[in-house]
């Protein structure tokens, strides 16, 4: 085997102490054509054997399967120490939702994306952690908070946070509407500050991150980092689907490692 396919290369942000986590690129993997890289998810019409081979790649180097999830661009999170993770898995069941918490050590949390956010949340003690897919719809309908709800309700006693914002696509690139600004400014007028008028009237140039960056802070997360890459300006890097369409998804992974460990 060609040890240059099954190399690939990933993105984090600062160490957190007892919690890891980073996000794919397209390197490495063995999906071809459209899909060219490490291609993490099936939904896509990628050919299955090598999205099998490249989730067998990923989780070679995490301590356990990822409980993936049937991500629909809604608010619902999934907690992952329920009995039912437990017949998770590329074959089994997958649980519709587009986040997902835990408080067990070990147990990898994923989310796929190709322009939305993928965000990572934990209590700065470690004892609980939280995923996030959070495109413009889920991030206005209150992913965030939703996520973060359901580990203050799994860990009562935390009270002090951090939040990793993944790569997602760029202000210069996210052209939407008028209703997607008014999604966010009728529940906050200071998210206006998030949105620049485009030359096309009637259309704007979103700043997704700013606004991951806001909700976050707003719910409480003191310390917020966002990745400065943009998906769509980097396509030898990054799957975009504004950029191409029929195109790969990144993977975004977490885990709780085992007290003592860093």
């Amino acid at each position: 085997m060609d040890s240059a396919v099954t190399r690939f290369s990933s993105v984090t942000g600062h160490h957190w102490p007892a919690v890891r986590y980073f996000t794919t690129t397209r390197h490495g993997g063995f999906s071809q054509g459209e899909w060219s890289g490490l291609n993490l998810a099936m939904h896509c019409h990628d050919d299955p054997h090598h999205v099998a081979r490249n989730r067998a790649l990923l989780t070679s180097v995490v301590p356990a399967q990822p409980v993936w999830l049937n991500q629909v661009h809604g608010t619902t999170v999934f907690n992952a120490d329920s009995t039912s993770s437990l017949v998770c898995s590329d074959q089994g069941q997958v649980p519709q939702a587009d986040a997902a918490i835990t408080t067990v050590a070990g147990r990898v949390l994923a989310v796929l994306t190709a322009d939305c956010l993928p965000v990572v949340i934990a209590d700065t003690r470690a004892r609980v952690l939280g995923v996030a897919h959070a495109g413009w719809r889920g991030l206005a309908g209150g992913v965030l908070e939703n996520t973060l709800a359901a580990m203050r309700h799994a860990v009562p006693e935390a009270d002090a946070w951090q939040a990793w914002v993944g790569p997602g696509i760029g202000q210069p690139q996210f052209q939407v509407g008028a209703e997607v600004m008014l999604a966010f400014t009728d529940q906050d007028p200071g998210c206006a500050s998030f949105f620049r008028p485009d030359s096309i009237p009637g259309k704007w140039r979103a700043n997704l991150a700013g606004l991951a960056v806001r909700r976050l802070s707003r719910a409480g997360v003191t310390r917020v980092e966002a990745c400065p890459d943009c998906t769509f300006a980097l396509p030898d890097r990054y799957y975009s689907y504004r950029r191409q369409g029929q195109t790969g998804r990144m993977a975004t992974v977490a885990w709780l490692e085992p007290r003592g460990l860093t």
